[in-house]
């Protein structure tokens, strides 16, 4: 097994938090790899995929997409830099919201609130 990240959580919560919300989005079933890097790996992918030649904290990669109907997709890889993530549970659940079709970037909002009451719900 490889090493996580120093502060990650351990391995079980890591995965209580993808599933969590996977769920919270619809989807629940499917597979997610999350992968720890360093800062010069996340430049390179944030400027190959976002056009962006700058970190960032963490970048996921959907693979199949978020059909409902889909049985045990592959749901995509979320890329964590932890240089530049101050929380990496919420980096977790960010990135694993992403795959499963939310997106900050153009919704109302709903994505980064619910991304906080999954949080707070788990920190209870």
């Amino acid at each position: 097994m490889a090493e996580l990240a120093h502060g990650a959580p351990p391995l079980a919560e890591l995965q209580r938090l993808c599933v969590l919300a996977a769920a919270a989005a619809g989807v629940h079933d499917g597979h997610v790899a999350i992968e720890f890097v360093a800062s010069g790996r996340i430049t390179e992918l944030n400027g190959k995929h976002r056009g962006k030649a700058s970190a960032t904290d963490v970048l996921s990669f959907p693979i199949d997409g978020a059909d409902p109907l889909a049985v045990a997709r592959e749901l995509g890889d979320v890329v964590i830099c932890p240089e530049h993530t101050a929380d990496l549970r919420e980096a977790i659940v960010h990135g694993v919201l992403h795959l499963a079709g939310m997106d900050h970037e153009t919704d109302s909002g709903e994505m980064l609130v619910l991304q906080r009451e999954l949080l707070e719900r788990e920190d209870a």
